[in-house]
């Protein structure tokens, strides 16, 4: 008997592995299908935005998982969250946001979110998500947004130890005027517990929590 099969879509290749590793360890009665495109990441930072031929590409990637049989498709990538909605409206299996639910804690936790990314063309979006969860809420919250300068390309080449290093410094300027810091990014997960050692703050970001909605939605605990 075949298992049960949901898709993963990424944006970059450093996410890939430890993602999938921990969708297998935590849906270990599900195959994972992920799918790879890093040009559409490229495509928006030279745009700056979600552009319509990069929307086309990732429905093509959803057609795709949903021609295979898939149950769910997770959207790894927060700078693409937006078409999630209106993909919602097209496509016959749940698309969750990697991002829902970490923003969906921090509404719940705090009246100062700090956005910390790595990536600009991240922060739009996950502002939008934070207004969205808010509205939905019916609280109101401030947010402010920082960039890591370099951390991406420092990550993209290899450099892991500069990207934490330029990822800690950011989060130790913006401590101070938030009550919690949200990782736009799943590829920053990693720096989750040191950064609440550093600052002493509720830090969270993407990966466990979104991977526990999904968990959720396919009928898990």
């Amino acid at each position: 008997m075949a298992k049960r099969r949901i898709a993963a879509i990424y944006t970059g290749v450093a996410l890939v592995k430890p993602l999938s590793d921990q969708l297998k360890e935590t849906l270990p009665e599900f195959d994972i299908m992920n799918i790879l495109d890093d040009s559409m990441i490229a495509d928006i930072i030279a745009a700056g935005t979600l552009t319509q031929a990069v929307r086309r590409r990732l429905y093509s990637y959803y057609d795709a998982a949903c021609s295979s049989g898939v149950e769910l498709i997770l959207n790894t990538c927060s700078s693409i969250g937006d078409a999630v909605y209106a993909a919602r409206d097209i496509f016959p299996v749940p698309i969750v946001r990697i991002d829902e639910a970490m923003v969906r804690q921090a509404v719940a936790q705090a009246k100062r979110i700090a956005i910390l990314a790595t990536l600009g063309t991240t922060i739009d979006p996950t502002v939008r998500l934070i207004e969205r969860c808010a509205a939905e809420a019916g609280k109101k919250v401030a947010v402010i947004s920082v960039i890591a300068e370099g951390a991406f390309p420092a990550i993209c080449s290899g450099d892991a130890a500069t990207h934490d290093k330029l990822i800690a410094g950011t989060a130790a300027r913006i401590a101070k005027d938030c009550d919690i810091i949200l990782l736009a990014q799943g590829s920053m997960a990693r720096m989750e517990q040191p950064l609440r050692d550093l600052t002493g703050m509720t830090v969270l970001s993407s990966p466990a929590l979104g991977i526990a909605m999904v968990r959720t939605i396919l009928g898990g605990e």
